[in-house]
C-alpha cells in the first residue's frame, strides 16, 4: 500500500516525542481505583478497574513475582437506567429470586408461607415474570460486570444487584475520573509474596498510574449488600419495597470463621457490617487498608476515605472503636475478646461519604503486629537487630536488612512462615551511630556526642527530654535532624540548640522540605511533617546543646527516634514525573525531574541513563544551581520491547571533593482535596517502548551545547535532520517558556530547520539557565466526505522536540 507523502509526514513527525504536557493530560489513562483490592495466594479473582480513558486495555503489569493478570473486556460507562430497563431488570431479577424461593428446603418455605409467592404479600404480588405482556421488545441491559450469569446467583446476590442498580446515580458525585471500567482476571500463584504491589494497564494511550494490589494469606470475601445495620436496602429494592422480616434472616450470611480479610466499597451514606465468631482470650488484630490503597483523591476533603470502624457484641453493644492509628488516617483496632460469641465490625466513612474509589480492605484474625521498634535503624552493612513489641509476636526481635546498594528508608515485617505482620520502615545510613544513654535531660546531664553520628533515642515518659552536648567551632554549619514520624515513631518532635549558657541558639517543632510549586516530602504520603530540622551557623568555638523532646508532652517506649547530627556537607533526592512512561521505539518522551536538596546543597546536578543504558538517551539533562525542578525529554532505542522495561536513573553531583550519586525514584503528581499537591513514589519507573507505525528520523541540535541568548538579544538555533518537503507546514510553538523567552523566524533549511530566540531584556535576567521544550503542530484541512459540510482546518499537536538548554547571558555591551 502506497502512503501520500503529507501522511507519511505527519505521521512521521507524530511518533517524534510524546505529546506536550497539556496534550498528553488530556487523554492520559487512568486507574481510580481496583475493587478488590488484593487477593488470596493461590486463587484467581475477577478485578474492577475504574478510570477514564481505559478503551484498548491491553497487557496489565504488575510488579513483583507471581501475579499475572489479563483483560477481560472494556465496560461502557454505567448511568442510570432508563424505564424499559428498570422494568427488564426486575423482571429478570424477579424471575431468578422466585426460583431460589421454590428451591429453599420445605421447612424454610413453610416459616416464609411460600406457596405462589412470598410471605407478606397476600395484598399485592411483586411485579415480575407475570406481567410478560407488557414486556418492551429488545431491551438491552447495560455492560455491567453484576448482571453476569444472572440466572445462577444466590439470593443475597440478587439483593446486592437489586441495591447497587436502583441505586441513584444523581447522589454519587459526578466523576469522569470513575466513568469507565475494565474486567480483570488476577492469578495469585501459591508462593507469590505476600504484601503489596502496584498494577498498571496498557492502553491505545500508554500505560496507566500505578495502583496498590495487595497479596494476602488468609481467606477473603467481597461484601454483598444488605450488610447495612438495618439489613433491608437491598431487600427492599428486590422485594419493590414489601416488608418481610423472615427473608431478611433468610438472607443474612453465616457469621464468617477467622482469620479473613474482608473486601468492599463504601457509596453515600453506607456502611457496611459483617458478623464474625469469636472466641474467649483471642487478642484480636483489626487491620484497615483504604487511604494506603489510594493515598490521595483529588476531588475530596480530606483527600481520601476516611474509613472508621467499630466493634459490637452479639448485643449490639458497642465494644470497641478507631478512626485513625497514631497518626496514620487507616485505622487499626486492638481488642481481647471476653468470651465466645458472634460480634460484628461495621465501617463506613466518617462523615458518610462514599463512591465507588472508596475501597477497603479490613483484616481481622490473630495476625502479628508491631507497635514498636527500636533501634529505628542500623548502620550500612552493620548487622542489626532491633527489639519489637506488639501484639502477637512469637519472638521479640526483628533482624534488618542493612546490605549496601538500596534506600536509606526501608521497609521489614515479622513472619513465621504461617502469618505476616505490618509492614515496619526503618532507616539505613553510613554514619557512625550510638545509643542514648539515660540521664541525660539537663544541660548538666548531657551526653556527650562525636560528629558525625546518629543517636538511636527513646522519649521514654510524658515530659522526657534529652540533651546532647557536641563541641563546634566559629563558622561550621551543623545539621541536626530527627527521623521520627517518617519511621511510624508517635514521636512529635521538638529541636533546640543553645550555647554553653543555655541561651536558645535556633528551635524546631514541624519542617516541611524546601518546596517550590509542588508539596513535597521524603515518602510522599506524609500530611503532617512532624519531625525536626535544624541547619544552624555556630557563632564561636565551645560546647553546643541539642535538646530533643516531645512537642505534645507524651512520651513511652514507642516513642524512638534517630537523631543525626553533622557537618552540613550537602545533599539531593531526585524524582522523577510521571512514573510510568510511554514513548514509541525512536521516539521522545517528556519527563519532570524534581530535586530535594538538604543541608544547603544548591549545586548542579546531572542526571544520567544507569540501567539499561543501551538506546535511551536524555536531553537536557542538567538540573542547574539552585533550580529545584527541570523538564527534560528522553529519547527511545530504535527497537521496541515487549514488556514494560524498568528504567533507571541516577543523578550526580560533585559536593566539595566528592562525588555523590542519588538513584532519581519514579513518583506521580497527584492532588490532594483540591489544592495540595504530592510525589508519590512509585516501586518501578516504568518505560513502555512500543513499536513505532513510522521510523523518526533522528532530530539534534547542530550544536550540542546549552543555546546562549543575551538578555535583550537573540540566538539562532539549527536543528539537523533529514530533509522533509513539507516541513515547511510544521510550527514550532514554545510550551510553557520562562517568561520573556520567544520564539520567531522558523525556516526550513537542506539540513533540517533553523529559528531565532529572543531575551526580553525587561523579562528576564542574566544566569537563568533551564530547558526549552518544543512543541510541534501542523494546521490541515480534513478531506471532505460526499454530502456533507465542507470541514474546518484543524490543528494537531505532533509532539516536541528533544529539550534544548539554554543560558541567559549579559547583553553583548554591557557592563
Amino acid at each position: 500500500m502506497r502512503y501520500k507523502p503529507k501522511l507519511l509526514l505527519c505521521a512521521v513527525l507524530m511518533n517524534c516525542a510524546f505529546s506536550a504536557h497539556g496534550q498528553v493530560d488530556k487523554n492520559k489513562p487512568q486507574i481510580g481505583y481496583l475493587y478488590p483490592a488484593g487477593g488470596q495466594q493461590g486463587k484467581t479473582i475477577q478485578v474492577s478497574a475504574g478510570g477514564q480513558f481505559l478503551r484498548g486495555a491491553g497487557h496489565v503489569y504488575i510488579s513483583g513475582e507471581g501475579v499475572t493478570a489479563k483483560v477481560i473486556r472494556h465496560v461502557r460507562p454505567f448511568r442510570n437506567l432508563n424505564g424499559d430497563q428498570r422494568r427488564e431488570l426486575q423482571r429478570r431479577l424477579g424471575a431468578v429470586r422466585d426460583q431460589r424461593l421454590a428451591e429453599l428446603p420445605p421447612q424454610e418455605r413453610k416459616m416464609l408461607n411460600i406457596k405462589g409467592r412470598p410471605a407478606g404479600n397476600k395484598e399485592r404480588g411483586p411485579k415480575t415474570a407475570d406481567k410478560t405482556k407488557d414486556k418492551p421488545a429488545n431491551v438491552k441491559l447495560p455492560d455491567h460486570p453484576l448482571l453476569q450469569d444472572l440466572e445462577n446467583k444466590s439470593l443475597q446476590e440478587l439483593a446486592h444487584i437489586a441495591y447497587y442498580m436502583s441505586f441513584p446515580r444523581s447522589k454519587l458525585q459526578q466523576n469522569r475520573q470513575l466513568s469507565e471500567t475494565v474486567l480483570l482476571e488476577i492469578s495469585v500463584a501459591p508462593d507469590a509474596k505476600p504484601g503489596m504491589r502496584k498494577l498498571r494497564i496498557e492502553t491505545r494511550e500508554g500505560l496507566t498510574n500505578p495502583m496498590a494490589f495487595q497479596v494476602g494469606l488468609v481467606p477473603e470475601i467481597n461484601e454483598l449488600e444488605p450488610n447495612d445495620k438495618n439489613n433491608s436496602s437491598g431487600i427492599n429494592a428486590l422485594f419493590r419495597n414489601q416488608n418481610i422480616p423472615a427473608l431478611k434472616n433468610t438472607l443474612r450470611p453465616e457469621p464468617l470463621e477467622l482469620p479473613v480479610v474482608l473486601n468492599g466499597q463504601i457509596m453515600p451514606g453506607d456502611t457496611d457490617r459483617f458478623r464474625f465468631r469469636a472466641k474467649t482470650g483471642q487478642q484480636l488484630v483489626i487491620e484497615t487498608h483504604a487511604r494506603s490503597l489510594i493515598p490521595y483523591l483529588a476531588d475530596a476533603v480530606p483527600g481520601w476515605f476516611q474509613a472508621t470502624v467499630a466493634l459490637y457484641n452479639a448485643a449490639g453493644k458497642e465494644m470497641a472503636f478507631a478512626d485513625d492509628y497514631r497518626f496514620n488516617p487507616d485505622p487499626v483496632m486492638f481488642y481481647k475478646i471476653p468470651r465466645d460469641g458472634i460480634y460484628e465490625l461495621e465501617i463506613r466513612d466518617s462523615i458518610y461519604r462514599g463512591r465507588q474509589d472508596f475501597v477497603y480492605r479490613v483484616a481481622i484474625g490473630t495476625q502479628p503486629f508491631i507497635t514498636q521498634l527500636f533501634p529505628l535503624g542500623g548502620k550500612e552493612g552493620a548487622q542489626t537487630v532491633a527489639a519489637i513489641d506488639g501484639w502477637n509476636l512469637p519472638k521479640k526481635q526483628l533482624t534488618l536488612d542493612t546490605q549496601p546498594g538500596q534506600s536509606v528508608i526501608r521497609q521489614k515485617s515479622y513472619s513465621d512462615g504461617k502469618t505476616v505482620s505490618n509492614l515496619v520502615p526503618y532507616a539505613v545510613t553510613t554514619l557512625p551511630e550510638c545509643t542514648e544513654v539515660e540521664s541525660n535531660d539537663t544541660i548538666q546531664k548531657a551526653q556527650k556526642i562525636e560528629l558525625p553520628n546518629i543517636v538511636n533515642g527513646q522519649i521514654l515518659k510524658p515530659g522526657d527530654v534529652d540533651v546532647f552536648r557536641f563541641s563546634g567551632k566559629a563558622g561550621d554549619t551543623i545539621a541536626i535532624e530527627v527521623y521520627a514520624r517518617r519511621l511510624n515513631s508517635p514521636l512529635d518532635s521538638l529541636l533546640r540548640l543553645t550555647d554553653a549558657s543555655g541561651k536558645p541558639l535556633q528551635w524546631n517543632d514541624d519542617h516541611v522540605e524546601k518546596e517550590q510549586h509542588l508539596h513535597k516530602d521524603i515518602l510522599g504520603l506524609q500530611t503532617h511533617h512532624a519531625d525536626s530540622y535544624l541547619l544552624a551557623e555556630l557563632p564561636k568555638d565551645g560546647d553546643y546543646f541539642i535538646h530533643l523532646a516531645d512537642s505534645q508532652h507524651h512520651g513511652s517506649a514507642a516513642h524512638s527516634y534517630r537523631l543525626r547530627v553533622a557537618d552540613a556537607d550537602g545533599d539531593f533526592s531526585l524524582r522523577v514525573t510521571p512514573s510510568g512512561i510511554t514513548v514509541p521505539a525512536g521516539s521522545v518522551a517528556l519527563l519532570t525531574v524534581h530535586a530535594m536538596r538538604k543541608d544547603g546543597f544548591e549545586g548542579p546536578i546531572e542526571l544520567f541513563v544507569k540501567k539499561p543504558d543501551a538506546g535511551f538517551k536524555i536531553s537536557g539533562g542538567l538540573i542547574p544551581a539552585e533550580k529545584n525542578s527541570v523538564r527534560m525529554t528522553l529519547a527511545a532505542p530504535d527497537k521496541m520491547s515487549k514488556e514494560p522495561i524498568v528504567l533507571e536513573l541516577e543523578g550526580r553531583a560533585r559536593i566539595g571533593d566528592t562525588a555523590i550519586r542519588r538513584r532519581a525514584v519514579g513518583a506521580d503528581d497527584t492532588m490532594q482535596a483540591f489544592l495540595y499537591r504530592h510525589l508519590v513514589p512509585a516501586q518501578e519507573l516504568l518505560v513502555l517502548v512500543p513499536k513505532s507505525r513510522w521510523r523518526m528520523p533522528p532530530v539534534e541540535l547542530a550544536d550540542g551545547r546549552p543555546v546562549k541568548i543575551p538578555a535583550g538579544g537573540s540566538a539562532q538555533v539549527r536543528l539537523k535532520t533529514k530533509p522533509r518537503p513539507l516541513l515547511k507546514e510544521i510550527d514550532l510553538t514554545l510550551y510553557e517558556p520562562p517568561a520573556g523567552v520567544t520564539l520567531h523566524d522558523v525556516t526550513v533549511v537542506p539540513d533540517g530547520m533553523t529559528f531565532t530566540l529572543k531575551a526580553d531584556k525587561d523579562s528576564i535576567q542574566s544566569g537563568l539557565s533551564d530547558n526549552l521544550i518544543i512543541q510541534m503542530s501542523r494546521e490541515h484541512t480534513p478531506k471532505q466526505q460526499k454530502g456533507k459540510p465542507a470541514p474546518k482546518k484543524r490543528r494537531d499537536s505532533l509532539g516536541v522536540l528533544p529539550a534544548i538548554p539554554i543560558e541567559i547571558v549579559k547583553e553583548s555591551g554591557a557592563v
